[in-house]
């Protein structure tokens, strides 16, 4: 079973940054890829910072430019770098672990991210 451990998140001001990290441990896997999702209140999850471990880095088209996703594949762990934050940036922000094996999805339990004002 694979576990994820977040953190970095809190209360910052428009215009700020946020650091968020991820380790995955748990019993052996293989990752396909490591990223972030998030969900702000009335809305569905959606896609943030997806980097497979062969292929192209994915972004949101609304963090583009403003947040950067590094991974590193030996210790299995995810960052996201997170600068010019908008108040709609406010979310719960999960990591996320594909695995070549099951339960496939892996989710985080979530860090909450405020962006005031």
């Amino acid at each position: 079973q694979v576990q994820l451990a977040e953190s970095g998140g809190g209360l910052v001001q428009a215009g700020g940054s946020l650091r968020l990290s991820c380790a995955a441990s748990g019993s052996s896997f293989r990752a396909n890829a490591m990223g972030w999702f998030r969900q702000a209140p009335g809305k569905q999850r959606e896609l943030v910072a997806l980097e497979p471990t062969s292929g192209s880095i994915n972004y949101a088209d609304s963090v583009k430019g403003r947040f950067t996703i590094y991974r590193d594949n030996a210790k299995n762990t995810v960052n996201l770098q997170m600068n010019s934050l908008k108040p709609e940036d406010t979310a719960v922000y999960y990591c996320y672990l594909a695995t070549a094996g099951y339960p496939y999805n892996n989710w985080g339990r979530g860090t909450q991210v405020t962006v005031s004002s």
